[in-house]
């Protein structure tokens, strides 16, 4: 089936979606796409027909968030906890996998029209090498589209990608690149595999479970959480518009909580520099950064040449 579809609003969802987009509208909303598997009981099918029916739903969610103006998405597709599930769920999310980022590579002029960037983020090393090729293609092809923003979460857990961010400033500064003074959170912020990446306004985890399973928990320190008892396969509009909804009561809350940790961080990092100071880090860290950004695309472009 296909990531890209039309859109298919009845005309009371539209009515529904214009009332909403008259208050604030979360500009990323992120998903732990929890249930497939209970789905899969509840049905009495297969679980990897549940798994297959999670994409679907997926792809039918990407559309409705574009119709609310909702142009950056990022999901939870694949814990690093997950390998520890039977080898026989794994190999079929694995190929589940596959085809679906193949298909993704076959709808690349719709990409391209809607003008959307496909991020895959986690460590793709843990995965097969045929697949961490397809992965790589997906992400170079889409890069400079700027439209719209879908991060697949992949082989991922938040202690996972602070571990590496931490292991590549470590390296920075063995390799005299920066110095132990210029570390910040900003920074590790910056090294994280969600570099580029907005924060997410809005987090809606589906199936009744009211826990965030080690997923973005660096970048939701100020994020509005809901949790909706629908599981991810019978996740419907509605429950979007629910999502929506609840963070809109919550909205001045949540700014006021911004303003203030921008505003302490300020403080924090003005009171540790001297201008002089502050100049030379901006240096070495923005040449540092552009070092990461470079290896990382060198890898990537490394992964696509595998097997040629």
């Amino acid at each position: 089936s296909t990531w890209v579809r039309e859109c298919n609003l009845r005309w009371y969802h539209r009515l529904i979606a214009n009332v909403l987009k008259a208050g604030k509208i979360p500009k990323h909303v992120a998903f732990i796409m929890d249930g497939n598997r209970r789905f899969a009981n509840k049905e009495r099918i297969q679980k990897a027909e549940g798994h297959a029916k999670g994409f679907d739903k997926l792809a039918d969610t990407l559309q409705w968030c574009l119709d609310l103006d909702i142009t950056e998405v990022t999901v939870y597709a694949f814990s690093i906890e997950n390998f520890k599930r039977s080898q026989e769920e794994v190999d079929t999310l694995m190929g589940l996998a596959r085809e679906k980022f193949t298909r993704l590579l076959e709808e690349r002029d719709k990409l391209h029209e809607r003008g959307v960037c496909i991020n895959i983020i986690g460590n793709l090393a843990l995965l097969p090498q045929d697949l961490q090729k397809i992965i790589a293609e997906a992400t170079l092809l889409t890069k400079d589209n700027k439209k719209a923003v879908l991060n697949v979460c992949f082989a991922y857990t938040s202690r996972d990608e602070i571990a590496n961010s931490v292991r590549t400033i470590a390296k920075g500064v063995a390799e005299d690149r920066i110095k132990i003074q210029d570390i910040s959170e900003d920074l590790i912020t910056e090294c994280l595999y969600t570099r580029g990446c907005t924060e997410p306004d809005l987090l809606v985890r589906t199936s009744g479970e009211t826990r965030l399973s080690d997923f973005l928990l660096w970048q939701s320190s100020s994020t509005v959480i809901y949790f909706t008892k629908a599981l991810w396969p019978d996740f419907n509009i509605w429950h979007l518009f629910a999502a929506v909804f609840y963070y809109q009561r919550c909205y001045l809350q949540m700014f006021y909580v911004k303003q203030s940790l921008n505003r302490q961080k300020t403080l924090l990092y003005d009171s540790l520099l001297s201008v002089e100071d502050n100049h030379g880090k901006v240096e070495r860290v923005n040449s540092f950064l552009a070092h990461v950004d470079e290896v990382r695309t060198k890898e990537l472009i490394k992964l696509c040449n595998f097997g040629d």
